[in-house]
């Protein structure tokens, strides 16, 4: 199925149901007209973080299903998949035999190792302080060899996670390969997971290096132009990338949105969004929430870095069941770019509020991303971030079948439905996205194509809003979500 202007929803395959067939299921059963898409998070065999260090691609881990289960998903929706372009993991055919035979393995070349990488085997401490980290200290990790040798090998994220090393013709033909296999089992997209992190080079600080990466990055959509699948960068930073990968004519994410509809409805404020609207690419996925936590950098001078802080004052005064102490190292996170919460709770479980900022997100410009949490409009799962101490497992809670169908019954989550239904069925919402000039405490969004109008009117005091829809005859209705 190709890709079409409907909500994409994201989970894993085991977050609504236990496996992709009861995904497939579930979504039959309560979902239809609310979903157009679906991208299902790794669903690879993989050593960590959640399928986010993957062992291989070719087969889908037995404990969600198979390719076949795929297939059904992608007869009814276009899907999306992930690669993850930085790095693949320690447990891989690639890094195994790499650390058994070392410089006699044929994927030697793969990895960054860093006495080629370094002048003198060893960053300098200038070095270290320029590179963009995700670890207190310089990104490696130390490999023992069956020979008896340790070495240095750039390493991002988790130590089951290996950079790869994208100026080597295996590393290159691996990652064409592998495109090439998934572009075959259904994909519409290929999500290019911590794509920003993928050129390293000396004397810069090794995230988005230009024109490293668009060399990169023209060279798989190149791969993927002759199979007819879109690529999708994921980088989390200043919203000039985002701008700058658009203007190259690049889909990307909205990863701003978020925290600016956080501080629209905290603060009453909505001349930022307001401006944001009407900047922002139009070829974009927006969300609200992720696998991952609500995005910081992304908004920074959106908002000034003083309505930043307010932002996230209000999240932990006013938000449900969250705490600072989540986003910490005692619950393994260390990460300033993000805050663990879901959507939900960070506004404070108030139905109103939450279905206002989805509509705010239905409106804007580009295709809506739902994380299935945010579907079900789920609280914080207090009681598995305390059993794990992982800080984003508060926003990972998997729903049995019974459990959906019970949140099923909640009015919020049926006008949450409802809303989605009419934002995939109305023609208007393939058309111009144009935000009306309006006192700070209101916003009015109008979406128009072929004819067609779709308006959302919010009144910031008190969080309603009012949907109204006029067809080409010119008939005008207002939207009941009831």
């Amino acid at each position: 199925m190709n890709f079409n202007n409907q909500i994409m929803l994201i989970t894993y395959a085991d977050g609504v149901g236990k496996n992709l067939k009861e995904l497939d299921d579930v979504l039959e059963k309560h979902y239809q007209g609310a979903i157009g898409g679906v991208h299902i998070l790794p669903f690879f065999p993989s050593s960590a973080d959640r399928g986010f260090a993957p062992v291989r691609y070719d087969i889908v881990d037995p404990a969600f299903g198979d390719w076949k289960d795929i297939q059904r998903l992608s007869n009814r929706y276009y899907l999306m998949f992930d690669f993850m372009i930085n790095h693949i993991s320690r447990q891989s055919k690639y890094f195994k035999d790499f650390a058994e035979k070392k410089d006699a393995s044929e994927y030697r070349d793969m990895f960054i190792r860093y006495k080629d990488f370094w002048p003198n085997g060893e960053p300098t401490e200038a070095d270290v302080d320029l590179i963009y980290k995700r670890k207190p200290r310089a990104p490696y990790v130390e490999v023992p060899f069956a020979d008896g040798t340790t070495e240095k090998v750039w390493c991002t994220f988790d130590d089951e996670q290996i950079d790869l090393n994208f100026k080597s013709d295996v590393t290159k033909r691996y990652v064409r390969e592998t495109l090439r296999f998934l572009a075959g089992q259904g994909a519409s997209i290929i999500r290019l997971d911590a794509f920003a992190y993928a050129a390293k080079k000396i004397g810069t600080n090794c995230f988005f290096v230009e024109p490293d990466i668009w060399e990169i990055l023209s060279s798989v959509q190149k791969d993927m132009d002759q199979s007819g699948q879109m690529i999708l960068p994921e980088i989390h930073e200043h919203y000039t990338i985002q701008l700058k990968l658009a203007e190259k004519g690049y889909w990307v994410y909205d990863f701003a949105l978020p925290m600016l509809v956080l501080y629209t409805l905290y603060l009453g404020d909505t001349a930022p969004l307001k401006h944001w609207l009407k900047i922002c690419p139009r070829k974009q996925f927006t969300t609200l929430d992720t696998h991952d936590g609500i995005g910081v950098v992304d908004v920074k001078d959106l908002l000034t870095d003083e309505q930043v802080e307010k932002t996230q004052n209000c999240l932990f005064e006013q938000g449900a069941h969250v705490k600072r102490v989540y986003n910490s190292e005692l619950y393994h996170n260390m990460d300033i770019y993000q805050i663990n919460c879901t959507y939900y709770s960070a506004l404070g479980n108030d139905d109103d509020a939450y279905l206002l900022a989805r509509a705010l997100q239905f409106f804007a410009p580009g295709v809506p991303q739902v994380y299935y949490v945010g579907m079900l409009v789920g609280e914080n799962d207090v009681e598995l971030v305390e059993k794990t101490k992982q800080g984003r497992d508060i926003n990972r809670h998997n729903y049995t079948v019974e459990e959906v169908d019970a949140n099923m019954q909640r009015p919020v989550v049926k006008r949450l439905r409802s809303l989605m239904r009419f934002r995939n069925s109305c023609p208007a919402f393939n058309g111009q996205c144009v935000v009306a000039d309006t006192d700070d405490h209101t916003i009015e969004i109008h979406r128009v194509s072929d004819g067609c109008e779709a308006v959302l009117h919010a009144d910031l005091s008190d969080k309603r809003f009012v949907i109204t829809y006029r067809d080409e005859q010119g008939n005008v209705e207002t939207v009941d979500l009831d």
